[in-house]
């Protein structure tokens, strides 16, 4: 594949993500948060550049034949694509089928999103530690990988949400869920997916997939039952996040901002264990720990 000049490579763009990565740990330990965030904001370029330099344009989520991914299901496609993608560590599994969903998401849910839209499947036992994987690297070499498969945190105590995983990359406010994230977050999965589903012919297993999306949203459904038109299952699940969106993203605007000011770096992506607290009498108020 032929490089526009000017374009960094994957490599060149690796080192500049360990540069800045060094730079952000530099600001903070000199005290200078407003260069940290700054320097952050230009390390989240980087790696979302190397992200598309890797994956492809738009990440997972470009299109190819069947409304798949490139090397997706079906044909000779698929037996190419499976050979070389089956290959890919199950973490980058995971960040394909989150990039494509883009918004948190639960480890049976990333599942069936991979095995319906990319070929192969990812193992559900591998999935069980895997964000306990990634706090442990992030806590030993922090910020040594381009990105990381980190938790949701909770908006109101800003601890990981149970069995959610999100890609560090993502902004914050992405990260975060509150009352209405859940039902936010299921309606723009719905919108990604039919909207990829419809640039092809969607194969079974992804008509399938949609049906799950589409039989719980309001107007979703207009045919034959089991089967789906990705344009209509788009426009339902839009029209209903328009209604909620703009008060969810004030909560979770408000939990980061929170969680900005309160949490270190490796809480910032894995989330704050629960402190005890003390009342107004000095006395412990113990809060407990989540399950992680």
């Amino acid at each position: 594949m032929s490089r526009s000049p000017g374009v960094p490579t994957p490599d060149e763009l690796e080192t500049r993500i360990t540069e800045l990565r060094a730079a952000v740990r530099r600001a903070m330990a000199g005290g200078d948060r407003r260069e940290a965030r700054e320097l952050r904001a230009e390390l989240r370029g980087a790696e979302q550049a190397w992200d598309d330099a890797v994956l492809g344009e738009g990440g997972a989520a470009t299109s190819g034949r069947g409304g798949t991914a490139p090397g997706g299901r079906g044909g000779e496609g698929r037996e190419r694509g499976g050979e070389q993608r089956g290959l890919l560590p199950v973490r980058e599994q995971v960040h394909q089928a989150l990039t494509l969903l883009g918004a948190p998401a639960a480890p049976k849910l990333i599942g069936s999103v991979y095995a319906a839209f990319f070929p192969g499947e990812i193992p559900g036992t591998r999935l069980t530690s895997l964000r306990r994987d990634e706090e442990r690297s992030f806590r030993t070499a922090p910020y040594a990988r381009p990105y990381y498969l980190c938790a949701a945190l909770t908006a109101d105590l800003l601890a990981p949400a149970r069995g959610l995983l999100t890609v560090s990359t993502w902004p914050l406010e992405q990260r975060v869920v509150g009352p209405l994230s859940p039902r936010t977050d299921f309606l723009t999965s719905a919108c990604r997916l039919a909207e990829q589903a419809g640039r092809g012919d969607p194969s079974p297993d992804v008509q399938r997939l949609l049906w799950r999306f589409a039989s719980n949203i309001p107007g979703a459904v207009a045919g034959t039952v089991g089967t789906v038109d990705p344009a209509v299952l788009a426009e339902a699940a839009r029209a209903e996040l328009d209604v909620h969106r703009e008060t969810d993203r004030r909560g979770r605007a408000s939990a980061a901002g929170r969680a900005r000011a309160r949490l270190d770096d490796a809480e910032l992506l894995f989330g704050s264990r629960l402190r005890a607290l003390r009342d107004t009498g000095g006395r412990s108020a113990g809060m407990g720990e989540t399950d992680t």
